[in-house]
């Protein structure tokens, strides 16, 4: 794609980036094969192709957003899929998180729309806060229907209400900070540090305490460090770029006080949406002078959890298994940190009957917060991906992305766990929640 920026705008490192990124744009449209709103819609413009032509009207310009650019933006799922299918190597992530800075930056949204997402930004990073709002949330849950029936503001309204749990757990043994030392003691000392998160404590704390046991069990020490939180990417794919690099500098300090003190082998990650930010961390800061090399660092070090446990020997099942296990890869897994086989692989090992989803490089519709702001395409990727799991004829169904858990799992017809979870059980760990008759 040719493109005209100025030797001006050219000096600004994202500009730099994302100039880059649209001149390794061909044009050539394998990117429509596997975007879903391209494949819900028809629109050009909402595909990822023809997504680049406005951003990069918009940024070479420096004009300030338009309606019509804001609407195709925002019914991006990110869900980089188009990033898989590229032959040129377009990084359409970068390019659409710039884009959404400037959108943020200039484009005042309607009153409505700005108070849901700065609502959504103010509660759901904060463990406490979020706790709150899924009290109020399970509350308000019967009003949903009727909200569905309302204009825009009530069907997000409603889609939020829907996702709200009816059963709540108290507070995790494993988002307390700590350090969590293996069941027995070992020749040589493993330690790793466990991104706890912000949603998933609230919402399923049972991952993090089955990766904490299972990691224990073959020897790993554990630490969960004081402070660590939201990893940012609800906020960055928002547009949020000053508070999303806020939250990723806690986390950098937190983990860099562990790197720096009695060291760590990997932090890892459970929430494979998280992961692919965390990932990321040393690009988003690489101008910073004080955090650039310290989030390379980080970065360098990540792992989803299913990455890391394939580098261990978890040795047989200790209890029969062989259960029909429908795996359904997160898209942050596939696309954003290209994990594709390590899930599955760990699964057979332990005796379950993996089986591969059809269309399963396309989205769910979860993608953060986007269930929520778009609940019309979300809602019709939730039932095209359950219909795609119903055709396996699944026992279980697993995952590694609470965002996608949570989305998919009304309606379902088979309980959906982590795949952490079925590991711990399988090793010797006790039944995961979900397959022992708990609800949401």
């Amino acid at each position: 794609m040719q493109t005209n920026f100025s030797l001006a705008q050219l000096a600004d490192p994202q500009m730099q980036e994302s100039e880059k990124i649209l001149r390794s744009c061909v044009h050539c449209g394998f990117c429509t094969a596997t975007c879903p709103t391209y494949l819900l819609l028809g629109d050009e413009l909402d595909s990822p192709r023809g997504r680049n032509y406005p951003i990069k009207d918009m940024l070479e310009s420096g004009r300030p957003a338009t309606p019509e650019i804001v609407t195709h933006l925002d019914r991006c799922l990110t869900c980089l899929s188009c990033m898989t299918t590229c032959p040129s190597g377009v990084h359409y992530m970068h390019l659409v998180d710039h884009a959404r800075g400037h959108v943020e930056a200039t484009y005042r949204r309607p009153l409505a729309d700005r108070a849901m997402r700065a609502l959504l930004a103010f509660a759901l990073p904060d463990r406490t806060r979020f706790r709150l709002a899924m009290l109020g949330g399970a509350a308000a849950k019967p009003l949903a229907p009727l909200l569905a029936r309302l204009p825009v503001v009530g069907k997000r309204v409603a889609a939020m209400l829907a996702l709200a749990p009816t059963r709540f757990s108290g507070r995790s043994f494993a988002e307390k900070p700590g350090v969590f030392a293996p069941s027995a003691p070992v020749a040589r000392r493993r330690r790793v540090a466990l991104m706890t998160g912000c949603a998933q404590p609230g919402l399923r704390p049972e991952i993090n305490e089955a990766t904490i046991r299972l990691l224990n069990r073959f020897g790993i020490e554990v630490v969960v460090a004081k402070d660590e939180g939201c990893c940012g990417a609800l906020v960055h794919h928002m547009g949020h770029e000053h508070d999303a690099h806020r939250q990723a500098k806690r986390n950098i300090d937190a983990w860099t006080a562990e790197i720096d003190g009695e060291g760590l082998e990997a932090i890892l990650i459970t929430a494979s949406g998280c992961g692919t930010t965390v990932k990321d961390y040393g690009f988003m800061l690489r101008a910073d002078a004080a955090y650039a090399e310290k989030a390379k660092r980080v970065s360098a070090l990540t792992r989803d959890v299913a990455e890391y446990l394939t580098t261990l020997d978890l040795g047989a099942p200790t209890r029969a298994t062989g259960q029909a296990v429908a795996y359904h890869s997160a898209c942050s897994m596939q696309h954003g940190q290209k994990i594709t086989d390590a899930p599955k692989t760990l699964l057979r090992a332990m005796g379950f009957k993996v089986k591969d989803v059809p269309e399963s490089h396309i989205c769910c519709g979860s993608a953060g917060v986007y269930n929520i702001l778009q609940p019309e395409i979300s809602g019709r990727l939730k039932a095209r991906k359950q219909a795609n799991i119903a055709r396996t004829k699944p026992e279980i169904v697993a995952a590694g992305n609470i965002g996608c858990m949570t989305h998919l799992e009304s309606g379902l017809g088979a309980p959906i766990v982590h795949t952490v979870e079925l590991i711990d059980w399988a090793t010797g760990g006790p039944t995961p929640r979900r397959l022992d008759g708990a609800g949401a």
